[in-house]
């Protein structure tokens, strides 16, 4: 395989990792830093009420106004209410009041003691010693930066997660038009190649086929298949370079011709059937050539296979109204579950000397051209595998 195709998970593994550790690591530091806050305005409020026990119990009026000026009015964050043993309420500091119940004592009241209920879910209140034996309670709940703070690393995630999606698919669009420059590039490049050696190869072909020396010559008829074998070739990688056109084909026709074709140019000792659920004219979307070619290469595999010895059955099915599978099945070694998601990568191959491409180029044909699906549906090793090509009606 190619070393950038096999080494692509073990690169996404690295960066899932490192991703897992730098979210682990932000969400362990802010949590540092949120419990150091929380203690801090746990602390904050705690002097809170030990001012007003000391203004219970104060001696002198000017130590009552050095309470209020620096103890009781130094808390500007933490949101607290004071209440009677009967939890009616006294005072409070730092409550946002809606602007719409602002004048409306009553609403307050209310608002003030849906408050107090969230208070007791995050801190129990603090209790304040008052006269003659009553006591007075402190609710208070996390300041607003507190809260923030504690989800702000979830926060941060999340827009790292998006801008990491939003450079993922960017980077896999670069990448697939990358690949689609190339193999277009290639195609047209393979189809001049092969152009100029086959108009010389044609004019020869007609020329010796008008010569009375060759009347009647078994070598005239193999050069005519071979001439028009390779024009087939050039046309395949013409149209790859293209947008091929697609035609409402008889699909079991053309599988049949394709099979037909291919049958009498590998090992006899591989037998061929093709089967129908439906009735032969149903028909489906396809540039014949290019579908001959993918008939082709999935074959063309499965005999390697089976070492040139075994069985092929095509069977076409309909799914529903708008799809026909076409399910290739061989008798040969089968491939491993490891290797299924590999098998279309370019540059996978079990041959000593293949290239790998036949596949990948059959799933482009396909998925790209077709608008269809390839992939294996079926595979046990030492039984057979089975490839489904579902083209569109």
């Amino acid at each position: 395989m190619i070393p950038i195709y096999s080494q692509k998970n073990r690169i996404k593994l690295i960066v899932v990792i490192i991703a897992l550790i730098i979210g682990a690591a932000t969400i362990t530091y802010t949590n540092i830093l949120v419990s150091k806050l929380s203690e801090r305005e746990q602390e904050l409020v705690q002097l809170y009420a030990k001012g007003l026990r000391y203004m219970i119990n104060a001696p002198s009026d000017d130590n009552i106004v050095f309470i209020e000026e620096e103890i009781l009015s130094s808390n500007t964050t933490v949101p607290v209410i004071l209440t009677d043993e009967n939890e009616n309420i006294l005072d409070s500091k730092n409550i946002n009041i809606p602007e719409n119940i602002s004048n409306r004592p009553d609403k307050i009241n209310s608002y003030l003691q849906g408050e107090i209920e969230k208070m007791k879910e995050q801190h129990e209140p603090i209790v304040v010693p008052w006269a003659e034996g009553s006591v007075n309670y402190v609710f208070y709940k996390d300041s607003e930066l507190l809260s923030q703070l504690r989800y702000y690393p979830y926060v941060q995630l999340i827009v790292i997660s998006c801008f990491a999606l939003v450079a993922y698919f960017a980077f896999s669009y670069s990448r697939r038009a990358e690949q689609n420059r190339v193999w277009v590039g290639l195609a047209k490049e393979t189809a001049h190649q092969l152009g100029t050696p086959l108009s010389s190869l044609m004019a020869w072909y007609e020329y010796i086929k008008s010569s009375p020396k060759f009347e009647n010559e078994p070598i005239l008829e193999e050069l005519g298949k071979d001439v028009r074998r390779l024009e087939i070739i050039t046309e395949r990688f013409s149209n790859i370079g293209s947008v091929p056109t697609l035609r409402d084909e008889n699909i079991l026709q053309v599988t049949q011709n394709a099979i037909n074709y291919l049958q009498n140019r590998i090992s006899r000792k591989v037998a061929f059937t093709v089967e129908s659920t439906f009735s032969p004219g149903i028909t489906a979307k396809v540039n014949v050539s290019l579908f001959d070619w993918v008939i082709e290469n999935i074959c063309k595999n499965a005999v390697d296979a089976m070492e040139g010895r075994g069985s092929i059955n095509i069977q076409l099915v309909l799914l529903g109204k708008s799809s026909v599978a076409v399910d290739i099945t061989d008798t040969g070694k089968g491939i491993p579950k490891s290797k299924i998601d590999s098998v279309f990568l370019p540059g996978f191959t079990t041959k000593k000397r293949g290239w790998g491409l036949g596949l990948a180029l059959a799933k482009r044909i396909i998925d790209n051209y077709h608008q269809g699906r390839l992939y294996v549906k079926w595979s046990e090793v030492g039984k057979g595998t089975t490839f489904r090509i579902v083209l569109n009606r």
